[in-house]
């Protein structure tokens, strides 16, 4: 009898899970404005306005089964009042490989925050990745900033990636000269690794340095008229923005922005990148990432 107690107390807990968890609300004047000026469907509950991004334009699968937009493909943007009556957007949008930086660029340009870049699937046909969003201000502001990004959904055209072209070795001394740092060579690539050991981030007293994975590096092959970079930058939360800001200036494309470790103190965000195109420009747009790290702790010591 306990344990069947028991299960039936489960099985009531877990009910909400599955029940709606709160009724549809009247669309206050300012929400219904957002709804006008993105031109989209949304509802109000629990004093959030939420606005539907759905792919149902894509016909998706996984592992060759096709599936509908609301198993997991669907996009939004979210509303909310503070107290103080400023309000705080958030959304997760839904997109293909070649949007994710049209629409990145699209958001950071009109001061949108991005905060996270990941896949939910594997063998997903067409691949798409999640992209994650933040700002605060005013309701019809915000609408109007992230709008442009949104109105690029679904329009988008891929760019083929042509073939690799002839011309002169890597020149790793004149790469390593532009990025501030020196790299090592192995296999056809050079790799410049830059520590964050002014983190200073320790473990039970064992330092967490740059052999640990608490590094940003950037990997070079091809030649010195036709290169690709690929890499990894380590970043405070207040960096990300501006990291963000100065690879998409530099035209290196955003591949990932997530976590290699939990409980980490201070919390450090991974940023995965990529480029093509003459080797000294990539390595000039590697090191304005590198500019940007500490930049705050320099203007505010």
């Amino acid at each position: 009898m306990i344990r069947i107690a028991k299960y039936v107390v489960l099985s009531i807990a877990c009910l909400p899970a599955f029940a709606p968890t709160a009724r549809a609300q009247e669309i206050p004047a300012g929400y219904q404005e957002v709804l006008k000026i993105l031109d989209r469907k949304g509802d109000f509950k629990a004093g959030v306005l939420k606005v539907n991004v759905p792919r149902s334009d894509l016909k998706m699968s996984v592992r060759g089964l096709a599936l509908p937009t609301p198993f997991g493909f669907g996009g939004w943007i979210a509303l909310t009042r503070k107290p103080s009556g400023t309000e705080v957007m958030m959304g997760d949008l839904v997109l293909g490989q070649d949007e994710v930086n049209p629409v990145l660029s699209a958001l950071l340009d009109n001061g949108i925050d991005v905060t996270a870049l990941h896949n939910h699937f594997f063998f997903d046909e067409p691949r798409v990745y999640y992209l994650h969003v933040h700002a605060v201000g005013g309701a019809a502001d915000l609408a109007r900033k992230v709008k442009p990004a949104l109105d690029l959904i679904g329009h988008v055209t891929a760019s083929p990636s042509p073939p690799f072209s002839g011309g002169t070795p890597l020149d790793t001394g004149k790469l390593a000269k532009i990025a501030g740092h020196e790299g090592e060579a192995s296999g056809g690539v050079y790799k410049i690794t830059v520590g964050r050991d002014d983190l200073g981030m320790t473990e039970d007293g064992a330092a967490i340095n740059a052999r640990m994975g608490l590094n940003t590096w950037a990997a070079f092959t091809g030649t010195a008229e036709d290169a690709v970079v690929a890499g990894d930058v380590a970043m405070l939360e207040t960096e990300l923005t501006p990291v963000l800001k100065a690879l998409r200036k530099n035209g290196l494309e955003v591949v990932a922005i997530h976590h290699h470790m939990t409980h980490e103190q201070p919390m450090v965000i991974f940023l995965h990148y990529w480029g093509r195109g003459p080797a000294d420009k990539l390595a000039a747009a590697f090191q304005s990432a590198l500019a940007e790290l500490g930049a705050a702790s320099r203007a505010h010591p």
